[in-house]
């Protein structure tokens, strides 16, 4: 999955800590290597991803991909980390109708690890998103073997030269058949929804079109019924929520009920 979303001093801080984190982990990449080979190859898992995330119909209510994220830079502490949390939060997720989850594995900036995304995976039967700050090989395989069956691959951070406007050419120029657009600006973490509409608008339809970030209520969701957008990418907005899974199943029937209506 490949995601295009404007980009600062920001997203640079991110990206020299996880080139040091990156270094850190190579000391262990025989150790991964083994359990990459013990892993063997699973194409099967990404095409679950795309049939669960593909809209049958464009007069639909968007499919959902319901994050795990405990925090933001922007936002601060969103929710406190509580034993067994991340199984518990991942079935509510699928109880609840996502189509997919998300799990934010940076630990610094946002509260989470591999390993919340291994206990998500092995919770629950419905595809996750292994999202990450993507600069390294060893990040895929290491999410392959956790489990995942997507990995975000943010393209400001692979090809620090393109100018925003040419994301979207960067994304499709690859093999990726889910493309994101996020709709937050990294450098002033403004959203702009009208910017991220316009970017999905041009994603081929053999694409599965996902728009990241900016859904906050039940009648934004409903919103986009008609839109470009196989799938939204939603996170603070039901983290917030003391039952998250439950909150996601509120908006799913108000969305749908407001959309058949």
């Amino acid at each position: 999955m490949t995601s295009t979303a404007p980009s600062g001093e920001f997203l640079d801080r991110i990206l020299e800590r996880k080139r040091v984190e990156i270094g850190r982990r190579k000391r262990h990449e025989r150790q991964l290597a083994a359990l990459v080979e013990a892993a063997g190859e699973r194409q099967e898992r990404g095409t679950f991803a795309i049939e669960r995330l593909r809209r049958a119909s464009t007069d639909a209510v968007p499919k959902v991909i319901a994050e795990i994220k405990r925090r933001s830079p922007s936002a601060g502490e969103i929710r406190k980390r509580e034993l067994g949390d991340i199984a518990r939060i991942a079935r509510g997720y699928a109880a609840g109708g996502a189509s997919a989850v998300s799990v934010l594995c940076d630990g610094p900036g946002f509260g989470g690890s591999v390993l919340d995304l291994r206990r998500a995976t092995r919770a629950i039967d419905v595809p996750v998103l292994f999202k990450e700050f993507v600069l390294d090989p060893l990040q895929i395989e290491l999410a392959r073997v956790s489990g995942a069956h997507m990995v975000l691959l943010l393209v400001r951070a692979l090809t620090p030269d393109e100018l925003h406007e040419h994301e979207l050419s960067v994304a499709l120029a690859t093999d990726a058949t889910i493309v994101g657009v996020n709709a937050r600006d990294l450098r002033t973490f403004r959203v702009d929804p009208a910017y991220a509409r316009r970017v999905l608008d041009v994603i081929p339809s053999e694409r599965v079109a996902v728009l990241m970030s900016g859904i906050t209520s039940a009648e934004q969701l409903s919103a986009l019924a008609g839109s470009r957008a196989d799938a939204v990418l939603v996170g603070e907005g039901l983290m917030r929520a003391s039952d998250p899974g439950a909150r996601l199943r509120s908006w799913l029937d108000e969305a749908r009920s407001t959309v058949a209506s």
